[in-house]
């Protein structure tokens, strides 16, 4: 009895195995170098036209180069909150690579005529199953700061049945984030013993990218990502809106109804701080195309990302 027990759980394993391993799945062709028209300037900020499957692609490739990077996202609220916390900038212009996780502006930039589509957004919940397979897979070391310690440590527990091959820890995000307080090096001690390949961070906007922004020198190489709720929805402890939602950009609706006393402003008033960055862009396409220029002249970047090509 005993060794059928055994074989059982090995069968129930491999099938796991298998079921996780995303490499029995057919899936569309991407690039895998960064390209001219992938970098452009949408109301007033960089961002990076560029897949899930790409993002990936990224992360792997500074994994394996022992690289430490930062993956940054740009939403209606980011852009809002730049004009509150002008600080905020010094992080998105360290960032090898800022995903949009915005249908809304995702559309506005095709209607400015550069070359944004549907599927150029981007966020956690986008690129989650890929990344916890690569994660599992290759054995990665994956660390989450932020959120709540019993909801961290439900998502580390529920993580780690699923992908046993990926190595998590967490740290909740309930310290005092001053720079040299006791409390934060604390963290960052964490941090450095773990030693992660990815770290994730999510303590909400604008904290997570100031505290990023404020240790990224003494952070350990890896590639840093700004997140948000990401294991709260690992958690269950928050309600995600089904993937169609996000792609036909009304994930904000679900969001609002379930949460509207903290939602209703980021999502019905802020949007209308951008305006004039708004007509600023359009002014600039409709001169642009009457003097037969390109909408958006290829961003150089100077941040440690690869440079993009042709």
């Amino acid at each position: 009895m005993p060794s059928r027990r055994m074989a059982d759980a090995a069968h129930a394993l491999t099938e796991s195995a298998f079921a996780d391993d995303r490499r029995n799945e057919s899936r569309r062709p991407f690039r895998k170098a960064r390209r001219a028209r992938e970098r452009v300037r949408l109301l007033g900020q960089t961002v990076d036209l560029v897949r899930p499957e790409e993002v990936l692609h990224h992360v792997d490739t500074w994994i394996v180069d022992g690289r430490k990077a930062v993956v940054a996202n740009h939403n209606l609220n980011s852009l809002a909150l730049l004009q509150k916390h002008p600080e905020l900038q010094g992080f998105f212009d360290r960032a090898d690579l800022v995903e949009v996780d915005s249908t809304p502006l995702i559309h506005f930039a095709k209607v400015l005529g550069l070359h944004g589509r549907a599927f150029h957004r981007c966020t956690y919940l986008d690129w989650r199953e890929h990344f916890w397979s690569l994660a599992n897979r290759n054995g990665w070391r994956v660390m989450y700061v932020g959120g709540a310690p019993e909801v961290v440590d439900k998502a580390r527990l529920r993580l780690s049945q699923l992908h046993p091959g990926a190595k998590i820890q967490v740290r909740d995000g309930y310290f005092d984030a001053t720079p040299g307080s006791v409390e934060n090096a604390a963290v960052l001690e964490q941090v450095r013993a773990f030693s992660p390949d990815v770290l994730f961070v999510g303590m909400g906007m604008p904290r997570q990218e100031l505290w990023i922004l404020n240790n990224l020198d003494a952070l350990p190489i890896s590639v840093i990502f700004s997140v948000g709720a990401a294991f709260d929805y690992e958690a269950g402890a928050q309600a995600e809106a089904p993937r169609w939602m996000g792609r036909m950009g009304i994930e904000w609706l679900f969001r609002l109804v379930h949460d509207p006393r903290r939602l209703a402003r980021r999502y019905l008033i802020e949007p209308w701080s951008l305006s004039g960055l708004v007509l600023k862009d359009v002014t600039e396409a409709v001169r642009c195309r009457f003097d037969g220029q390109a909408v958006s002249a290829p961003v150089d970047s100077e941040t440690r990302s690869p440079r993009p090509v042709a």
